[in-house]
């Protein structure tokens, strides 16, 4: 991670445009951990771009337009060429005429709140939206300096902008306000992070530690550490450093700013760096009509309910993070605080899916600390789409396998979804030793191929080294997974997916519905959907997609990966793909349009004098199918297009690919945070 403090450090130099740039570097940071192999080469490769770069910038918008991607989780494979389409980017705007653009962008959202959310305010928020505006313009400029950068201790001579002028002036009426504290208590902790390497010497100096000569910051924090092993009573900044000429401010208005930021975005995923990503052109919205009347909250209580879900996602996270981690304590705390929440989100669906993830997670939770009987409570009153069968698994757990069996049977006889279908025909097989009768049919065979590589791909991934083994110039293969016939289905139904439908859209930044997780989703929008797939009746759908693939380039969606497009590949699939193929793809996407975005085959071989095609799943010594690959490959083959695996050897490494089995469980992975 040394490489992203370096690049934080040294964007952190610039002004202006580059607000945001270090936040963009930390979200890359995480994003490199939470990622695996795609987030480590897109942020190993944007800091590497970083500290080539002479231009602020441009550093700037390759961390956030790398970085944010990846928080969003998209595919990982369009990550790389993202990166590249940006870095191309130089100077999209000059740099802003006016210094206090970031300024003008806070009291632009401030107002669109005051219009459409001032019924949802509390006390303190109504005084601060009344309050804001007469502030003098340095102290308001300051205060949404502060509110962007990583806090909330700041040292007031690390606050200096040239449009704000003397930073504690500037402050002083903050301060009077509450806004700000100006004489904030700190321990060791928040001390170490505001002081330098030779500060932590001084200090241990004025304090008669004795430190090595050339002692590590880390060392002399240890050193303090050991010190203080009693835990000192936490102290101001002046009681720490008597002789300093410098002050810390702690901005004391973060919880109020996350509840408008909230109020605006609807989720705490985004920030206020949206306004000035967008003016700078790296990211592009669709501009959708909505009325005065649109907003993510309708009830004050669901504002509080939602901060309260997150607070106990925080603390379950946080306790399992903790070397001192007692799972059946803080699961139960957790399950405790769910069923309290609980008559508060039952009324609002949205509340309610997020309040079923989290308890889901506690349940998986459970389960990996060997916790069956926490597991089963948490899933029992659960309506996460997962739950049902997570309930088999804890019942095999408890030895209640005749309980198992049955509740197996229930599923396989009434599926939710596919993903459920499949899993509960799996464990009926193993548990009644025998594939029970079910409504899914038993899955077609795909043809297997083999590509025998002369030596191991190095540094290239094997979905490309198939891709460059396969390739003729009669037959060009494309890396395409999960990018084309979502953006095929993204362009043609394009008016659908934006349409203006009442709690869809609320604030100007959004990359697709609000409501796309919603179970009626699809049904809300039927007649949309059926408007645009006519359109593969009368081969219309050809212009509609070249159309929006010139108009739209570049705008955000939640199924179109602009980078992964190029006009050779659209051209080949449009004449390659037939349309009946496409309306039975575009169906199955409908049918669980986040789920089924996933699992397509990595790779697309077209003869485009033959007008035809294959897809082809590429799998390495050791890979095997996911079940999400299998439900596509199944589909495929039962509707006759032409798709099949290609297993991928080299000299030295035998082929360990092993099927799907109950291995694959979902209690192995770690829970995505609601």
């Amino acid at each position: 991670m040394r490489d992203f403090e370096v690049a934080e450090r040294r964007i952190g130099k610039a002004r202006t445009h580059l607000l945001f740039a270090g936040a963009g570097i930390a979200v890359l940071r995480r994003a490199s951990r939470e990622q695996g192999d795609g987030g480590r080469e897109a942020g190993e490769a944007c800091v590497t771009f970083v500290h080539r770069s002479s231009d602020f910038q441009a550093a700037a918008i390759v961390a956030y337009g790398a970085g944010n991607p990846l928080r969003r989780s998209r595919p990982p494979a369009t990550l790389l060429s993202s990166l590249l389409y940006i870095r191309t980017v130089p100077r999209v705007l000059p740099d802003s005429p006016d210094p206090f653009y970031y300024l003008a962008n806070f009291e632009r959202a401030l107002a669109w709140l005051d219009a459409r959310c001032a019924d949802l305010f509390d006390d303190a928020e109504r005084r601060f939206a009344d309050d804001f505006a007469r502030m003098p313009q340095a102290a308001r400029a300051l205060f949404v300096r502060m509110l962007m950068r990583k806090g909330p201790h700041f040292r007031a001579s690390r606050l200096a902008y040239d449009e704000i002028g003397c930073p504690r002036a500037a402050a002083a009426p903050l301060v009077a306000a509450g806004w700000l504290d100006d004489a904030p208590v700190l321990d060791l902790e928040a001390l170490a992070a505001l002081v330098t390497k030779a500060e932590l010497q001084v200090l241990a100096e004025h304090l008669g530690i004795a430190l090595e000569p050339r002692a590590t910051r880390a060392a002399s924090l240890e050193a303090l550490h050991a010190h203080y092993a009693a835990s000192p009573e936490p102290r101001d900044w002046h009681a720490w450093f008597p002789a300093s000429a410098d002050t810390v401010l702690l901005f004391a208005s973060a919880p109020l700013c996350e509840r408008l930021r909230l109020m605006f975005f609807g989720n705490l995923h985004q920030d206020w760096s949206e306004f000035v990503l967008a003016d700078l052109g790296v990211y592009r919205y669709e501009s959708v009509p909505f009325d005065r009347a649109s907003r993510a909250f309708q009830r004050r209580e669901d504002i509080d309910a939602y901060l309260a879900l997150r607070d106990c996602r925080d603390g379950l996270e946080s306790a399992a993070q903790a070397e001192d981690f007692d799972a059946a304590a803080a699961i139960a705390g957790t399950l405790e605080a769910l069923d309290a929440l609980a008559p508060r989100t039952q009324t609002n669906a949205w509340l309610r899916a997020r309040h079923d993830k989290l308890r889901h997670a506690a349940g998986l939770t459970a389960e990996r600390a060997g916790e069956p009987e926490l597991a089963w409570r948490a899933y029992l009153d659960c309506g996460h789409p997962e739950s049902r069968y997570r309930r088999v698994r804890v019942l095999e757990q408890l030895n209640r396998r005749e309980e198992a069996l049955a509740l197996a049977q229930t599923i396989a006889d009434a599926p939710e979804n596919e993903e459920e279908a499949q899993r509960a025909a799996r464990t009926l097989g193993r548990l009644a030793r025998a594939r029970a009768k079910s409504k899914t049919s038993a899955e077609p065979g795909f043809a297997q191929l083999e590509l025998a590589l002369p030596a191991a791909p190095g540094a290239l991934r094997v979905e490309e080294a198939a891709r460059i083994a396969l390739a003729t110039p009669r037959a060009p293969v494309f890396y395409v997974e999960n990018t084309l016939i979502n953006a095929l289905f993204g362009l043609l139904c394009w008016p659908a997916l934006f349409a203006p439908l009442p709690g869809a859209f609320f604030h100007p930044f959004q990359r697709g519905p609000a409501d796309l997780h919603a179970a009626d989703f699809v049904a809300r929008r039927a007649s949309q959907f059926e408007t645009c797939l006519a359109e593969l009746e009368t081969h219309a759908y050809r212009d509609s997609i070249l159309r929006r693939y010139a108009e739209k380039s570049g705008t955000q969606s939640p199924f179109v990966a602009w980078p992964a497009l190029s006009d050779e590949l659209l051209t080949l699939a449009l004449d390659c793909f037939p349309a009946a193929h496409l309306r039975l793809w575009f169906e199955r996407l409908l049918r669980e349009p986040v789920a089924n975005r996933s699992g397509l085959p990595d790779l697309v071989r077209f003869w485009p004098h033959e007008r035809r095609y294959e897809l082809i799943e590429v799998k390495g010594p050791g890979d095997r199918l996911q079940d999400n690959q299998r439900r596509w490959l199944a589909y495929c083959v039962q509707h006759g297009m032409p798709v099949s695996v290609l297993q991928v050897r080299w000299p030295s490494l035998p082929d360990t690919a092993e099927e799907a089995d109950e291995t694959d469980d979902a209690a192995a992975r770690a829970p995505r945070a609601p």
